[in-house]
């Protein structure tokens, strides 16, 4: 009986965490897809208050400024382009931990082993899984990039002005780059400077091509000269930056395998056993010993998923 209540604890929160996961790859899918800058236009009478409103879906205040005190992490939430909803993360970080918790409370052997695995999940698992959507975010921004800069040359080739051709790409292109764009096209036609506003962007992104980008940018308004050539030549430099990315991914591809499976095969064949023999780990689990050596596997598991990641990624 006294298994019964965190049971349906479990149970309830783990229906809730899946509803709430579900919902999360539904908005970032939906993100792929659209462009989010035009849906906000659509919704509003004047562009001003459509880009107020974006900004603030993405955690920055109406002057595009950050609004968290931890500016690490509203920096994080920005790059991620997810909704600024702290409550709904709340609650989805809330029923993994309940769930995460109570697993520990039944298998690990009470409150010693649950707690600590309860506050590691509320406030671990948040960070690393809008870490992971940052990551992929500028991943794809940064794959969108030479196209969007081949866009503004072409514009800027035919006679029109820097900010049309800066909305040209926000117009033609999906996200992320075409919100990317529409912010620092909107920011520019409202009187900021095309430095600040690529610099702006540059922030939100997170990723060193367009660093590369705004720094061009900058460099053009200190020391003058043609802006086409200059960002043509940036284009070219991007495209072998990425093929070169491309080059050291498949030469370590063998490594990535590896570290995967030396990471993976502990736990399956943990589960297999614990499956075929509930008895050969349900017997000692609750010893002390067997808990800190599994402690200390765990530590040493990461330490060498440490040292293969180091391994296996290079920094270009």
């Amino acid at each position: 009986m006294r298994l019964v209540i965190p049971a349906i604890m479990a149970v309830g929160a783990l229906v809730l965490a899946a509803q709430s996961v579900l919902s999360l790859i539904s908005d970032v899918r939906t993100q792929q897809i659209v462009n989010r800058r035009l849906q906000f236009k659509e919704r509003f009478a004047t562009h001003n208050e459509a880009m107020v409103e974006l900004r603030k879906s993405r955690g920055l205040d109406r002057d595009g400024n950050l609004t968290m005190s931890l500016r690490w992490l509203n920096q994080l939430i920005v790059r991620s382009g997810l909704k600024f909803q702290p409550a709904r993360w709340a609650g989805m970080s809330l029923a993994g931990a309940v769930v995460a918790g109570g697993a520990a409370f039944v298998y690990l052997g009470g409150l010693v082993a649950a707690i600590p695995v309860f506050v590691a999940v509320l406030i671990g698992a948040p960070i690393v899984v809008i870490r992971h959507i940052a990551m992929s975010r500028a991943k794809k921004l940064a794959a969108q990039l030479p196209d969007a800069l081949q866009i503004v040359c072409r514009s800027l080739e035919a006679g029109h002005p820097v900010a049309t051709a800066v909305s040209l790409v926000a117009r033609e292109m999906p996200d992320p780059i075409g919100t990317e764009f529409g912010m620092t096209a909107d920011e520019v036609s409202y009187g900021m400077s095309l430095t600040n506003a690529v610099q702006r962007m540059a922030e939100r992104a997170g990723d060193p091509d367009v660093e590369l980008f705004a720094a061009t940018v900058r460099l053009q308004e200190k020391t003058g000269g043609n802006l086409t050539e200059l960002l043509k030549s940036n284009t070219n430099t991007i495209r072998e930056r990425q093929t070169m990315r491309l080059k050291v991914r498949a030469a370590s591809s063998e490594g990535r395998v590896s570290a995967m499976i030396l990471t993976s095969a502990p736990f399956i064949v943990m589960t297999a056993i614990h499956m075929l023999r509930p008895e050969f780990y349900g017997s000692v689990i609750h010893e002390p010993m067997i808990q800190y050596s599994f402690a200390g596997l765990l530590v040493w598991m990461g330490i060498g998923n440490l040292v293969m990641n180091r391994m296996i990624n290079f920094k270009m």
